[in-house]
């Protein structure tokens, strides 16, 4: 009797959840799972949504520094890090320069803002503001020139 009970509240749970479940929203990703995969990978694109990403957190790691905000400028890295791996995840033939960025540069720049002094911190970003274009002028894109952020359009400070 307790078997048949166990069993059947299975039952409705697993009928209850599979009846819940909703149609993807939209006529627009069509085709074989297959296809559509590939679909939605051509959605996310390549470095370049990703670097409109970092640039952003570029610009707000820079404001943090000045602020002397140090947990947030240890965010701004953590989010430039994890942009930039899954992006060189999507796009393998940038992986060596990502890699390099990634654990190289990146690291630090981490030192700087552990540290907690604005001057270390404005020689690193200086440093840092090299190698990104640096990283630019290997992978072809000179033209990409970041410059240190001089109008600030963060509505973050402390």
């Amino acid at each position: 009797m307790k078997l048949n009970v166990v069993f059947f509240l299975v039952l409705l749970a697993a009928v209850i959840f599979s009846c819940n479940t909703k149609p993807v929203q939209g006529d627009w990703i069509t085709g074989t799972e297959t296809e559509q995969l590939n679909t939605a990978e051509k959605h996310f694109r390549g470095l370049d949504v990703a670097m409109m990403e970092i640039g952003h957190r570029y610009q707000e790691l820079y404001w943090a520094g000045q602020d002397e905000n140090w947990e947030y400028a240890t965010y701004q890295l953590d989010k430039i890090k994890l942009s930039l791996t899954h992006a060189i995840e999507r796009r393998p033939l940038r992986k060596e320069s990502g890699d390099y960025f990634l654990q190289n540069d990146l690291p630090l720049m981490y030192s700087a803002v552990q540290k907690g002094d604005t001057a270390i911190f404005n020689e690193s970003f200086r440093i840092f503001t090299i190698s990104c274009n640096a990283c630019h002028t290997k992978e072809k894109v000179p033209f990409f020139h970041v410059n240190k952020p001089v109008v600030r359009t963060s509505v973050i400070s402390k």
